[in-house]
């Protein structure tokens, strides 16, 4: 059950709640006053933490702020008999989840703190999802090239600079963007990705900046575009050299004004987006082809970051090796196999012209093929090439 803390100078509150508290399963700590409160949540971790506002030496108010000063994710309910609507709106908005006036209500205290533990648990799984898509989507190496690419990552991140990332399909480009947004100011606004080769470039246009019902046949609703959907956050462009001329213009009027316009309609839509683009091409050579718009590209490479091939980190084979082995096998829920030093040798030895992404295919393929121990016999009979 949930372990709570009850922060009251009355005696007889903090025994009450405690026997009511315990007597319903839950672990009641005790504190009679801010510091003692302060001390305890240093010390433990608390599900729901109950604190009286009027008290002497440090009153509520001030017991909550340095609560959220310690942990911003505490359940903080504040309690008070002399509380008023105005009293109870700035305690939530200084972090609190929840007041309840004195006299307490048995059914009102025992119903909150079902609530906050409900909240409690989503904030819980929600780290934890995080932490599994942060894990999957982690850049993954020490070599020279790779920290290369770590090092201005990190660097741009924090900024507002468009950034174009080029290198061969199956390189982690989409690693180098995700790594950009989550490290920006952004970081809690939407990643939206949009893939320009996989839609054919008659939908490409409602896919960036939507359309309005009845804009062309199929439109049977209106649609908001992907520019809208990632307002406030990072629309990523991958393979942005296969857009079309068309949808190419549109993108350059909404990177210089920050304005987009449905398909089909007049109304000018301002937004807030930091573009990230990516390609496989070389975008230099598609200027002279006439397939890529120069001035686009100039406003979507204020920074330039080139993904190496694998071919060109082998020495991160070992380490790439152990992290697609614990990653899968615990997709798949068991323990992580052995891959002895010849495999890895043998590994190394491959062309990897897929890159990172042929690469994970293998070590799944082993994974699933091999028993425990994983010989460079395996390699060479599964490896493929």
């Amino acid at each position: 059950m949930s372990k709570i803390l009850v922060i009251d100078d009355e005696r007889s509150i903090r025994n009450t709640m405690k026997d009511i508290l315990g007597f319903e399963g839950y672990t009641v700590d005790l504190a009679e006053n801010g510091p003692e409160g302060i001390e305890l949540v240093k010390a433990n971790e608390y599900d729901t933490i109950f604190c009286d506002i009027k008290m002497p030496e440090m009153d509520g108010i001030e017991v909550l702020q340095r609560i959220m000063e310690m942990r911003a994710d505490a359940t903080v309910i504040m309690i008070s008999g002399h509380g008023n609507i105005d009293t109870a709106v700035d305690s939530i908005k200084k972090g609190a989840y929840d007041f309840i006036e004195k006299p307490l209500d048995l059914n009102r205290l025992l119903i909150t703190i079902r609530n906050a533990s409900d909240k409690t648990n989503l904030v819980q799984e929600t780290k934890v999802l995080k932490q599994k898509v942060d894990k999957q989507y982690q850049i993954v190496g020490e070599s020279e090239a790779i920290s290369r690419v770590v090092d201005m990552t990190d660097r741009v991140a924090p900024t507002e600079a468009r950034v174009l990332i080029t290198g061969s399909n199956g390189t982690g480009k989409e690693l180098v963007a995700r790594r950009l947004h989550e490290n920006s100011a952004r970081a809690q606004g939407p990643f939206v990705e949009v893939n320009c080769a996989a839609i054919p470039s008659e939908l490409i246009e409602s896919e960036l900046f939507g359309h309005e019902k009845g804009a062309f046949t199929s439109a049977n609703k209106q649609r908001i575009g992907k520019f809208e959907q990632a307002n406030g956050g990072t629309l990523f462009l991958d393979e942005i050299g296969d857009m079309s001329l068309s949808a190419q213009a549109k993108v350059l009027r909404a990177l210089q004004e920050n304005i987009v316009s449905r398909v089909g309609g007049d109304k000018q839509i301002k937004v807030d987006v930091r573009v990230v683009a990516a390609t496989n091409k070389n975008l230099q050579e598609e200027i002279e082809k006439g397939n890529f718009r120069e001035d686009l590209y100039h406003r979507i490479s204020v920074i330039l970051i080139h993904v190496p091939a694998l071919e060109e980190r082998k020495e991160d084979i070992p380490i790439l090796a152990e992290h697609f082995n614990g990653q899968i096998c615990a997709e798949y829920g068991q323990q992580p196999k052995t891959i002895t030093e010849e495999a890895i040798e043998e590994l190394k030895n491959k062309k990897w012209t897929g890159n990172i992404r042929e690469f994970r295919n293998v070590i799944e393929r082993l994974i699933i093929l091999c028993d425990k121990v994983i010989t460079d016999e395996d390699v060479r009979m599964y490896g493929g090439n």
